[in-house]
């Protein structure tokens, strides 16, 4: 009688053992499918249940240890020895199938961050080249900004050097006429020598001046490079 009582004890807890076993073979494929669909989605809430449901069986199936050895007949102690073996046989199957995609599901996660990480570090050099661009496009737009005022300094400078030149053209014909006029009225020597010396030194000053112009001119092209 007592291993009758044994015995229904021991058939209840087989029962809500195989019940375990059931729901979590039920979330392992649930797990497995949700790891071949498209977007590879994960459930951390159904990993836990399922994992929690193994360690449950576990426990039950140390109860139903100690209980199927209480069993007085032989014969009924071997087929519950069978029960308990097979039922701890499944959870353990489980378990290394649950353990298994737990390590799948953290390699997914380690290649996505990695895959992460290198979009980052490229759109970082993507960023960087485009800074280079950007920056040679300003110092080439400066060189041509140069390269203009170089030349506008350069025009005026031309002009400056053309209006001496007229002007000293200018002041040449006057001194010939002016000379001209003083041979005619028969000026002394003396004045004469006067003159020309006076025309040495306004020749000497255009030539100081366009030298002068020409410095200018370059020092200004220096500073604008």
């Amino acid at each position: 009688m007592a291993g009758m009582e044994g015995g229904g004890t021991l058939s209840e807890v087989y029962q809500s053992a195989r019940k375990l076993l059931l729901r979590a073979r039920d979330g392992i494929e649930r797990l497995e499918r949700f790891e071949s669909s498209v977007s590879g989605t994960d459930s951390p809430e159904l990993s836990f249940a399922v994992k929690k449901d193994i360690s449950q069986i576990h426990s039950l199936c140390a109860d139903m240890d100690r209980l199927w050895r209480s069993i007085p007949a032989k014969s009924q102690r071997d087929l519950w020895k069978r029960k308990v073996e097979q039922v701890a046989e499944e959870a353990d199957s489980l378990k290394d199938s649950l353990d298994k995609y737990s390590m799948r599901n953290q390699r997914r996660m380690l290649e996505a961050k990695e895959r992460a990480e290198l979009l980052g570090r490229a759109n970082g050099e993507s960023a960087h080249v485009l800074r280079i661009f950007d920056e040679e496009a300003q110092a080439m737009q400066s060189v041509r900004n140069s390269s203009r005022m170089l030349q506008e300094s350069f025009e005026t400078g031309t002009a400056i050097l053309s209006k001496y030149a007229e002007q000293r053209d200018r002041l040449k014909r006057a001194q010939r006429k002016a000379l001209d006029v003083l041979n005619t009225v028969g000026l002394s020597n003396s004045v004469l020598r006067l003159i020309e010396r006076r025309n040495r030194v306004d020749t000497w000053i255009k030539y100081v001046g366009m030298v002068l112009t020409v410095v200018i001119v370059y020092f200004f092209w220096k500073s604008t490079r």
